[in-house]
């Protein structure tokens, strides 16, 4: 079978097949702007796994091996109404990949390239298989935490394409905490360009430009990428009171910080600056996001009451509403109550698990990062050289091995939102360390976010990643050789 990651829901291998020759093989597409940008993606995509030109053209010669690539609402799995379900059979002539939506159609392609083999002579071709498929969940995504230490817009382009092509489709960016603040804001210049020297490794720090995030969601989108901005408030917001003393009780700006430790900052609630700073910085954010939604942290305001903490709540959500956009916290804010249309991130499988069955009760939706599966800054072992240990250690089969449906005992899996690996940066400012870190694990939780349980079996698992390997080592990414895989 096939070395697909995340491992599709129906895969078969007719008898009596044939590989199909990529010598002389032409893309072929529907008439939309949309068929047609998606197949020269593929031609670019395909020909760097493969190793040949693979081109797009309206008439292939007669004879020639051809892959048609179509948006089809028959797409997919029978029955399925997946918006991003998708076909591929390379037992047909021409081959077809087709998509019930672009997403579909791109997430096809992503299949096709890992069907990538050699036929009896050596030369490239691609297996003869037939796929169906469809996600288990809707959002998929990475949070990146590029506040701690910043990387700049070609390692996040760099990412985006790994996300891509796992089918992943969402780029959290954990934009600001008390080590830098790392977006333009128009209405709060002051924000970016005094408050992004510093970071936790002590290194250069930096931040994103409006033209930088407007280039980052459109390199996104082609990818089929969201791109979600999260302001964390309100607590690690060091970065923020560094600059404007006035969000202080006394008037003084704190010091800056480049430390690890979290929960000492807050912003005050009833401070007059405190609600027009949110409101500027979060309808700024709205204003530049192109995507539904915005997080706003919520998460290790350890010092704030929880009477002062329940009202900050409700302030973000009521200022998040009047964006227009959708609302993402962290768990913490389930317990202030947070609304019914509230999503709430899970990720401190420590915590008291009542306030979330509370939550769904309400009707919130749950994005699903247990740090104990889903960090994946967490060591690999107890000696690795990078990330911490504080949800414990993650090697390949433990990112591997969990279920979304059962980690909130009392949250009925019709409310889970998605699945999103996170990725701490404290002790991570290089792309080398960033990717050491992310793989294998990331297509872990690729498989976990997309592949229906009774799918997935960590042997075949183990197989299809050691595979994946020769496209990381040809890219020249990174990546952890733990001894749990064959390599």
């Amino acid at each position: 079978m096939p070395a697909i990651i995340p491992q599709p829901l129906q895969v078969s291998t007719p008898q009596g097949t044939t590989a199909l020759s990529l010598d002389g093989a032409v893309f072929i597409a529907g008439p939309s702007a949309t068929e047609q940008r998606i197949a020269l993606q593929a031609s670019a995509l395909m020909s760097a796994d493969a190793g040949v030109t693979v081109p797009l053209t309206e008439a292939p010669e007669p004879g020639a091996p051809a892959i048609q690539l179509r948006i089809d609402a028959a797409a997919g799995p029978e029955g399925s109404d997946h918006p991003e379900r998708y076909t591929v059979d390379t037992t047909v002539r021409p081959a077809v990949v087709s998509g019930a939506t672009p997403a579909g159609l791109y997430y096809g392609v992503q299949t096709l390239r890992q069907l990538v083999t050699t036929d009896t002579f050596g030369a490239p071709a691609l297996e003869a298989v037939v796929v169906t498929d469809a996600p288990r969940y809707g959002w998929r995504g990475l949070t990146l935490d590029i506040a701690r230490n910043f990387f700049p817009m070609k390692q996040l382009e760099i990412v985006i394409d790994v996300l891509a092509s796992y089918k992943f489709n969402v780029l959290h960016l954990h934009l600001t905490d008390d080590q830098g603040w790392r977006i333009e804001n128009p209405s709060r210049p002051e924000l970016a360009k005094l408050s992004s020297d510093t970071s936790n490794s002590g290194k250069a720090g930096g931040y994103l430009t409006l033209a930088d995030f407007r280039q980052l969601q459109d390199y996104a989108a082609e990818r089929f990428v969201t791109v979600v901005p999260e302001i964390d408030m309100p607590g690690h917001t060091n970065a923020a009171t560094a600059i404007y003393g006035d969000l202080r009780p006394d008037g003084k700006a704190t010091d800056k910080y480049e430390g690890m430790e979290v929960g000492f900052s807050q912003l005050t609630f009833d401070l007059p600056t405190t609600e027009p700073f949110i409101r500027d910085v979060l309808t700024d954010m709205a204003g530049i996001t192109d995507g539904d939604y915005l997080h706003v942290g919520g998460d290790e305001a350890l010092t704030l009451g929880a009477e002062e903490y329940a009202k900050f709540i409700t302030l973000l959500e009521d200022v998040v509403a009047d964006t227009g956009k959708q609302v993402i916290m962290w768990q913490e804010a389930a317990a202030a109550p947070t609304r019914p249309g509230t999503i709430v991130q899970y990720w401190d499988t420590r915590s008291d698990k009542t306030p979330f069955v509370e939550a769904a009760k309400r009707g919130s939706r749950f994005i699903m990062s247990p740090g104990n599966h889903a960090y994946l800054d967490m060591k690999y072992t107890a000696e690795y050289p990078l990330g911490q240990d504080w949800a414990g250690l993650i090697e390949a089969r433990t990112a591997y091995d969990w279920d979304p449906a059962t980690v909130i005992e009392g949250v009925p899996e019709d409310q889970i939102h998605g699945v999103e690996a996170a990725l701490w940066t404290e002790t991570l400012s290089t792309q080398d360390e960033l990717f050491d870190m992310l793989l294998p694990r990331l297509t872990a939780t690729a498989e976990v976010a997309w592949t229906a349980p009774e799918r997935k079996d960590w042997e075949d698992y183990r197989a299809r990643v050691a595979v994946a390997a020769a496209s990381w080592r040809r890219d020249g990414l990174a990546f952890h050789q733990s001894p749990q895989i064959d390599w």
